[in-house]
């Protein structure tokens, strides 16, 4: 299980994040104070507040995706 810190700045962001998790076999959650969304779930990471850092859980691995999360990445 990986987990990464990300931050979504745009609606265009959070569309991207969503077709890349989706592209994956595995679940990948996002995790925001007590509050867990499916990452494959458009309307769920729409509802999320874009202004806070994000904590992404993937529950397997894939280096295309993980690539992707490099873009968003909080250091």
């Amino acid at each position: 299980m990986v987990q990464r810190q990300i931050k979504l700045n745009e609606t265009g962001d959070v569309k991207e994040f969503v077709s890349e998790a989706s592209k994956c076999e595995f679940d990948i959650d996002v995790f925001y104070n007590r509050v867990i969304i499916d990452a494959k779930s458009i309307l769920g990471v729409l509802s999320v507040d874009l202004t806070r850092v994000l904590t992404v859980r993937c529950n397997g691995h894939d280096e295309r995706f993980d690539r992707f999360l490099d873009r968003y990445a909080i250091a």
